[in-house]
């Protein structure tokens, strides 16, 4: 194998490769030739490096040297620069947008200062596509160590550190291992729900991509202590990129032994399947997921039985998301006292978030649990875009709540989200400003959860449609006060009758919104008034008379006429016919028209 000085480590996750880095890739492999340099700097294709907000990103190894924002037309300059002449690319650096410096290296950078990395450990450092490199991590050692523990003793550490489901619901991983390995049976399972969901969530989506054998080892790890000798990966086929990287994985874990017979001379079997998802949300909760790994209709049963008990076929089965995985392998190398002092008291290790909407730095980030809302969202977030004031904060995705200003103090984990009325979820984060109409963003998610619901028990499926027309209704103006209570009573049915966590918790964007935001709704329904102007039917397209010209720019735009006036006169917009396009606002140079 080549001794490489240097590595040009280029982001192939999906979003970076959407902004074309694979091209990147390929002109500085072009560059690095026509320099005579290809035996002596090597180009790797890695997974996220999270700074998505920043992508495509180039980083130089050994000096650590982190470029964004990178094109293929900057290979080159890269090449004859920094790797020929030890100068770095100064217009490629990052900008710290408050000391206006630039910053070569990301551990210096706020984006990167607070987190801590486990699950995404090797995520932009390794190359997904080869299985030395994540051996080079030290990757299979723990698989080593736990064939010479012994399965209890192994469940009993897992038990110790304290990892709870990453998934959304929390539960304590070693004890839902105990719990299968305690059920006798022929045949057991183990399976990875890698369906993620949630809108604007792709923390399984990268971990999958760019340390797809992190999840592999644990899985052979769970089947190990559970007497498993077969696993499961349900990944939706939206997909294609972890699709791929894991069946590489796979292949790779096979031709190397570390999958199939005999596993590391420990008389152990086990392989992994893939089994392929359509993309419904409702599959990410577990025995919907099994139903539809066995060919069913994706639809939920009532537990107990437990999977643990009863699921895959009808055998015990251990059901564990992708993030849970990747966090088991590090488990125990380190040991469950390094990652137990990690977090808070009920929530142990690590958290990764999916930090979007209205914020600076987009971007894939995992925060020790205990790490407060204010510091993901200024310090990591970098603030909200164009200076606009902060107005809430959405966590959990369609399952969670909408939190305010007075919930920025707020501890993340497990516990405290859940009593100020949101949830962990699987992790999505999406911050909004003040330009956000919060009656909209309630029904926005209501809208994903009625496409999205199964069908099968009345509460989620009658219950949230009614849920949804009641919000269209006040955000048309149409509301009234009675249907005001109605929204809450229905929302706490629905929450107290639904058959699986989805119609459950599909109230909270609703109920959260309504503690949070009560004025809004008041608004709407008393003044017909939408104060952010996102509620097009409350919109009114008015000319300011003293600012306008009369140059007649609006009134050749406006599509349907509805603008009048004479030439160098103010002109008038009819409310009436307007349909609010916005063609004569972008088109005024004079800021005279105004939205009220």
């Amino acid at each position: 194998m080549a001794k490489y000085k240097s590595h040009l480590l280029v982001c192939g996750g999906t979003g970076c490769r959407a902004s074309e880095s694979d091209s990147i890739v390929e002109s500085l492999k072009t560059e690095l030739a026509s320099q005579g340099l290809e035996n002596d700097v090597q180009v790797i294709m890695t997974g996220c490096f999270g700074f998505c907000e920043k992508g495509p990103i180039v980083k130089v190894l050994p000096d650590n040297t982190f470029y964004t924002e990178v094109k293929g037309g900057d290979a080159k300059e890269i090449i004859a620069e920094h790797v020929v002449k030890g100068r770095k690319v100064n217009r490629l650096l990052y900008t710290d947008p408050k000391t206006k410096e630039h910053i070569s290296d990301s551990k210096h950078m706020g984006f990167y200062k607070k987190q801590v990395r486990i699950a995404l450990r090797n995520c932009g450092i390794v190359d997904p596509e080869q299985i030395d490199d994540y051996i080079a991590r030290d990757g299979y050692q723990a698989l080593g160590k736990v064939f010479e523990m012994g399965p209890q003793a192994a469940i009993e550490l897992l038990k110790q550190s304290g990892l709870r489901g990453r998934g959304g619901g929390g539960f304590p991983t070693g004890l839902k291992w105990e719990f299968a390995s305690k059920n006798q049976a022929d045949q057991k399972y183990v399976i990875c729900n890698a369906d993620e969901g949630d809108p604007g969530a792709f923390m399984d989506r990268s971990i999958l991509e760019g340390d797809a054998h992190s999840v592999i080892e644990a899985m052979i790890i769970n089947g190990y202590c559970i007497g498993a000798t077969k696993g499961l990966v349900y990944i939706r086929a939206e997909y294609p990129l972890a699709i791929k990287r894991l069946i590489i994985a796979l292949e790779q874990a096979r031709e190397y032994g570390l999958l199939g017979k005999d596993i590391l001379g420990s008389g152990f079997d086990f392989d992994i399947e893939i089994r392929y998802g359509a993309g419904a949300f409702v599959c990410g909760e577990e025995t919907a997921l099994i139903h539809s790994m066995e060919g069913d209709r994706g639809e939920p049963t009532v537990k107990p039985p437990f999977p643990a008990e009863s699921g895959y076929l009808g055998k015990p089965s251990n059901v564990n998301n992708v993030e849970t995985y990747a966090n088991i392998p590090v488990i125990y190398l380190k040991g469950a006292e390094w990652f137990a002092s990690i977090g808070s008291e009920k929530s142990k290790g690590t958290k990764v978030f999916a930090l979007a909407g209205k914020i600076n730095n987009v971007g894939l980030i995992e925060v020790p649990m205990g790490i407060t809302l204010r510091e993901v969202i200024y310090e990591i977030g970098g603030g909200i875009k164009d200076g606009k004031k902060f107005k809430a904060v959405q966590t959990g995705g369609p399952s969670g709540g909408c939190l305010t200003e007075k919930h920025l103090d707020t501890p993340i984990d497990y516990d405290n989200l859940l009593a100020v009325g949101s949830m962990m979820g699987s992790g999505g984060m999406i911050v909004m400003d003040e330009d956000d109409c919060m009656v909209s963003v309630a029904k926005f998610y209501l809208d994903f959860t009625v496409e999205e619901s199964c069908g099968k028990c009345s509460p989620c499926r009658i219950g949230n449609k009614r849920l949804y027309e009641i919000l269209e209704r006040i955000c048309e103006g149409k509301g009234t006060m009675e249907e005001l209570d109605r929204l809450r009573n229905l929302s706490e049915v629905i929450k107290d009758s639904s058959l699986c966590g989805l119609g459950q918790t599909s109230p909270n964007p609703v109920l959260s919104t309504l503690d949070n935001f009560y004025e809004e709704y008041l608004e709407h329904v008393k003044d017909h008034k939408c104060r952010s102007g996102q509620c097009k039917a409350l919109m009114q397209y008015v000319i300011d008379q003293e600012a306008c010209v009369g140059c007649t720019a609006c009134a050749r735009v406006c599509p349907v006429n509805a603008i009048s006036g004479d030439r160098k006169k103010p002109h008038f917009i009819d409310t009436s016919i307007c349909i609010k396009c916005g063609a004569c606002i972008e088109k005024c140079k004079f800021s005279a028209i105004n939205i009220i």
